[in-house]
């Protein structure tokens, strides 16, 4: 193989390990909210959750779509933002 063959390779193999990452966080992204839903907690807004997975999803972004780690980073921001949301008042008094 010559340099140009090995460099697109290790390029596109970069770029599936990547993609993968998204995939999983946006998975994750999606059990946590699930999970919050089932356990009656609150999620917090819904617009963060559905803008992550359009971020995700729509061909618009920071930067191109083979370097994914803009849309990791909103899912991450996403995900954190389900997992701190407002917690439920314990002894019956608004905080």
């Amino acid at each position: 193989m010559d340099t140009t063959t090995t460099v697109l390779l290790v390029a596109a193999v970069l770029a599936a390990a990547v993609l993968a990452v998204a995939i999983v966080l946006l998975v994750r992204l999606v059990r946590a909210r699930q999970t919050l839903q089932r356990a009656g907690l609150p999620t917090g807004p819904r617009w963060i959750f559905w803008g992550a997975v359009l971020y995700l999803v729509l061909p618009a972004d920071l930067l191109p779509d083979p370097v994914y780690l803009d849309d990791i980073g909103v899912l991450l921001l996403a995900l954190r933002s389900l997992r701190s949301g407002p917690t439920l008042p314990t002894d019956g008094t608004k905080s």
